[in-house]
């Protein structure tokens, strides 16, 4: 297997600048610890990688304060459990997440860093999680006596407890293990039919086959160049191919989880009691168009 890289420098670079961006954006509707502009402005080219991956899986603006805040991300995609094990800055960790996975198999790593403080991820069933911590935590293999650091983890803890919140780097979140943030979710479920609904199935597609053989071409044409005949249409249905192929109808979508504040939109539906519109950003918005009297005064002037 090929070690995972970093971002070059010059990737780096175009990634702290969108960082930065994002993080004056996102605070408009939330308040960060301070320093996270000045750490943002030292964004390692590891951490740059991790960011660039999970807006690659489809995070939104609104969710990465709660990712900067400590929020437990799912992504259904195990390869990034590889691809975020970093030569010499990644290491083993010991936690408490997901415990069902085969922690001998899959140990949980760890990361420092000036915007993550300490990256945290790990293996699930079907693909990665993340979370960010406040307090780099020094257990893990090797480490058998507890360090001021494991003491502040702790107190960490216990403002979970109490606040049921994540510790984050730079906030608290609601976005625990127990809700988590999912990106990229694998919906594909294999569910089989009844031989009854299976023969009816594979009768209509092929009685669908036949008449497609005659309508989309000319009779000549269409018996001199006949199309493949498969043997039982239905396989091909929910079939076992690679990534995201082979699921129905929308088997080569990409499906992304998104959020909205749950709270500004409750007041917004509360006070105007209209369910809001929807805008279709796929067509173009033509400028609205000038009155008489607009065009009367910009004369006038």
């Amino acid at each position: 297997m090929v070690a995972p890289t970093p971002l070059t420098q010059q990737q780096t670079e175009l990634v702290r600048t969108r960082v930065r961006l994002l993080i004056e954006i996102t605070a408009k509707v939330g308040t960060y610890r301070k320093g996270l502009l000045a750490a943002a402005q030292r964004l390692s080219p590891e951490e740059a990688a991790i960011i660039t991956d999970l807006a690659h899986h489809g995070l939104q603006v609104p969710q990465l304060r709660d990712v900067l805040c400590g929020g437990h991300v799912l992504v259904d995609d195990p390869d990034l459990y590889d691809a975020w094990r970093f030569a010499g800055v990644s290491h083993d960790r010991i936690s408490s997440h997901h415990r069902t996975v085969d922690k001998t198999k899959y140990p949980d790593i760890g990361m420092r860093g000036p915007v993550v403080r300490e990256k945290l991820h790990g293996r699930t069933a079907q693909g990665t999680w993340v979370q960010l911590e406040k307090t780099p935590a020094a257990m893990g293999k090797g480490k058998k006596l507890p360090t001021m650091s494991d003491v502040r983890h702790l107190m960490d803890y216990i403002v979970y407890r109490i606040t049921r919140s994540n510790v984050g780097p730079w906030g608290l979140s609601k976005v625990t293990e127990r809700r988590p943030l999912y990106l990229s979710p694998g919906l594909a479920v294999a569910v089989g039919v009844p031989a009854g609904v299976a023969d009816s199935v594979r009768a209509t597609l092929h009685r669908l086959e036949d008449d497609d053989d005659v309508t989309s071409a000319s009779q000549d044409l269409a018996h001199r160049f006949p199309p493949p005949d498969r043997v039982d249409p239905l396989a091909e249905i929910g079939g076992t191919l690679s990534g995201r192929a082979g699921r129905g109808l929308f088997g080569n979508s990409d499906v992304w989880v998104t959020e909205t504040p749950a709270r500004v939109a409750a007041a917004i539906l509360a006070d105007s009691g209209v369910r809001p519109r929807t805008l279709d950003l796929s067509q173009s918005v033509a400028a609205p168009a000038a009155t008489k009297s607009d065009t009367e005064e910009a004369t006038d002037e």
